[in-house]
């Protein structure tokens, strides 16, 4: 039995995980913590890319989760370089656009996992 597998999306994975390493912890890294966002962070990047698919037998999938990098440079069109970069612009606009437009739902969203003990105190006015 062989299952379909999206090379394009760990690589995509790892990638947001490298660019958003580059991010202030808040908002940025703590706001992408959130699967929703996450996820429609990941969701901005893949729709703007091609995705290569291939079928594999369960043995397969390890082996090619390791590879997938190498198997996208050599399937994609640009020099790999050039693709990486292309990748980390688009993440980056992704990020922008995601934090513009949710911007108020995220302030409502982190606000609310601030632990009393974390906030400053009002006694030293």
């Amino acid at each position: 039995m062989k299952t379909v597998v999206n090379l394009t999306q760990q690589s995509v994975i790892g990638e947001i995980e490298s660019v958003l390493d580059t991010y202030p912890y808040h908002p940025y890294q703590q706001a992408f913590a959130i699967p929703d966002l996450r996820q429609e962070l990941i969701a901005f990047v893949l729709s703007r890319i091609p995705c290569f698919y291939s079928a594999m037998s369960e043995r397969q999938i390890p082996l090619v989760e390791a590879e997938t990098e190498n198997l996208l440079n050599y399937k994609f069109s640009r020099k790999p370089l050039e693709q990486q970069l292309h990748l980390q612009n688009l993440i980056h606009q992704g990020i922008c656009s995601i934090v513009q437009e949710k911007s108020d739902w995220i302030s409502h969203h982190l606000c609310e996992t601030v632990q009393p003990g974390y906030e400053p105190s009002h006694w030293f006015g």
